[in-house]
């Protein structure tokens, strides 16, 4: 699966919007959204988040897990542990990616947040090399889940 697929399917997880219009139901193919009433959060797919923020129709709510104590805490728990830690979203990369280039402003200390992401993925990544260098130097033929 290549970058561009992923992103897809990371849009179509779901975040909080609060809308600065009214509008009743949107029936999309993969279900129903709304209705939309001005100052109210409501929960809709990423993609859709996206679009009516670059139109200027809402503000995004961030996730609960895009704040710094949340993020400083799964970065102690990635330290901590020999093992992946379990991520907020099995998206969070791409979530964070996608909110951060298009509603930096909505997001608390998004620089902040941007490093900690940043941070997360290169322990993760650092994680998988070591592993990978341990199975290439034990000349097993499978690899073990511990």
């Amino acid at each position: 699966m290549d970058s561009a697929e992923v992103e897809f399917l990371a849009e179509k997880e779901t975040v909080t919007i609060i809308p600065n219009f009214s509008q009743g139901k949107i029936y999309l193919i993969g279900g129903e959204v709304g209705p939309f009433t001005g100052s109210l959060p409501l929960e809709v797919p990423l993609w859709l988040a996206v679009n009516l923020k670059q139109r200027q129709k809402c503000r995004i709510t961030p996730t609960d897990w895009m704040n710094v104590d949340k993020l400083e805490e799964i970065k102690r728990g990635e330290i901590e542990s020999k093992y992946f830690t379990e991520m907020p979203s099995k998206h969070y990369m791409e979530m964070a990616q996608i909110l951060l280039n298009c509603a930096a402003n909505d997001i608390p200390n998004a620089d902040q947040v941007r490093t900690l992401i940043k941070d997360i993925w290169d322990l993760r990544l650092a994680k998988l090399r070591s592993s990978i260098d341990i199975f290439i130097g034990s000349d097993g033929t499978h690899a073990m889940v511990g």
